[in-house]
């Protein structure tokens, strides 16, 4: 698919390997580009507070924007590619909602390019934009980013770092950038509900950006359990596929969703189970839970019976095997401790299954890991 000058026009079906070099010509130009705003949301309020700005390609055969600003770094033409997709994201900024900010995704190698400072100067008062740094090229200087990070915040603009916890986003960069806002890494999100490694990082990350005056987000939250885990941590913004894909502006949050993270606050102080409860996977017969069984990640699914009581705790080989085991229940408002010397007393096979929890009129309220448990009676001891 080669463009022409009105503009590319990709054949359907074509198979022929793409000449890049036209096609990045056109898109620099800002031809077949466009841009997709993803909700940030607020998890104390549940309320879309920001967007993200993606950059899109619907003008041409191949839409992943990673192989794009790729083959750009490739060809030589990155800087001229990342500021055609700043000023396509930022042409809907006069839209944008009250009391929101929008997160251009800058590699930080490109910051001083006469392309990007243009885009800054074309836009004029930079406050209610996020800068953030990207991994797309290493920081090889600091000391050379300071005068335009500087000129960024004179402007208004906040400035942010992407995938902390993973790559080169490490501690030197966010001690030496204090940006304003750090977003937490898709691999430390993933499976944070499971993970008790991954929820002691996350909090550890939450203390450093309150001592240093910074907002944490986490983004590539893909379920809702991973959501509970983050809310229950006091991670204060969230993205991801969970809450809403990128798309056209301005979407909101779904008001069950938004209901949802509006009834939950996070526990700074745990005494019961209530505090550690988390949500499982329920069914309501053998057959279903077999089923269930065929997501590999899934560890226990809760069997219900009538009037929304916990029959058994599966196991997949429980399941397979037809073996219901009433478990151990205990109360939402049962201490930790008790709970916990409770447990202690099951056989050594089951002694750290998860705790069924009910509440006062014996309906499932979720399981109680028994890491979980004890991570919360020595943190608060």
């Amino acid at each position: 698919m080669i463009p022409t000058a009105g503009g590319p026009h990709p054949e359907p079906g074509a198979s022929a390997a793409p000449d890049w070099e036209a096609q990045l010509a056109a898109a620099c130009r800002g031809e077949g580009l466009a841009a997709a705003y993803q909700p940030i949301v607020d998890t104390a309020r549940g309320t879309v507070v920001g967007f993200e700005a993606l950059a899109r390609f619907p003008g041409y055969a191949e839409k992943n924007p990673e192989t794009w600003f790729a083959t750009a770094r490739t060809y030589g033409k990155s800087e001229q590619l990342e500021a055609a997709a700043l000023r396509t994201a930022l042409a809907e900024r006069p839209n944008l909602p009250v009391n929101s900010f929008m997160t251009l995704n800058v590699s930080p190698d490109l910051l001083a390019t006469e392309s990007i400072r243009e885009v800054w100067r074309n836009a004029g008062n930079l406050g209610g934009l996020v800068i953030v740094l990207t991994e797309q090229a290493p920081i090889e200087s600091y000391v050379e980013l300071e005068p335009d990070l500087n000129q960024l915040r004179a402007a208004g603009a906040m400035i942010a770092v992407d995938d902390a916890g993973a790559g080169y986003a490490g501690l030197r960069h966010l001690l030496t950038l204090r940006p304003a806002l750090i977003k937490i890494d898709r691999a430390l999100v993933q499976d944070v509900d499971r993970d008790e490694a991954k929820r002691a990082l996350i909090s550890m990350m939450g203390t450093f950006a309150s001592r240093v005056d910074a907002w944490i987000l986490a983004e590539g939250v893909e379920r809702v359990e991973e959501l509970d885990a983050l809310v229950s941590l006091g991670v204060p913004l969230v993205q991801g596929y969970c809450l809403a894909r990128p798309g056209p502006p301005w979407a909101t949050l779904d008001f069950d969703l938004a209901h949802r993270l509006a009834s939950k606050q996070p526990v700074t102080h745990k005494t019961v189970l209530r505090d550690v409860v988390e949500a499982a996977t329920t069914v309501t017969s053998l057959d279903l839970a077999v089923q269930a069984f065929q997501n590999p990640g899934l560890e226990y699914a809760v069997l219900i019976g009538d009037h929304l009581r916990p029959v058994s705790l599966l196991s997949h080989d429980a399941a397979a095997l037809g073996i219901v085991d009433p478990g151990m229940r205990a109360n939402l408002d049962t201490p930790l401790a008790e709970a916990l010397a409770r447990a202690m007393t099951r056989e050594k096979a089951s002694r750290f299954e998860p705790l069924l929890v009910t509440d006062n009129a014996g309906r499932f309220s979720g399981v109680a890991r028994l890491e979980r448990i004890i991570t919360a009676i020595t943190a608060d001891g």
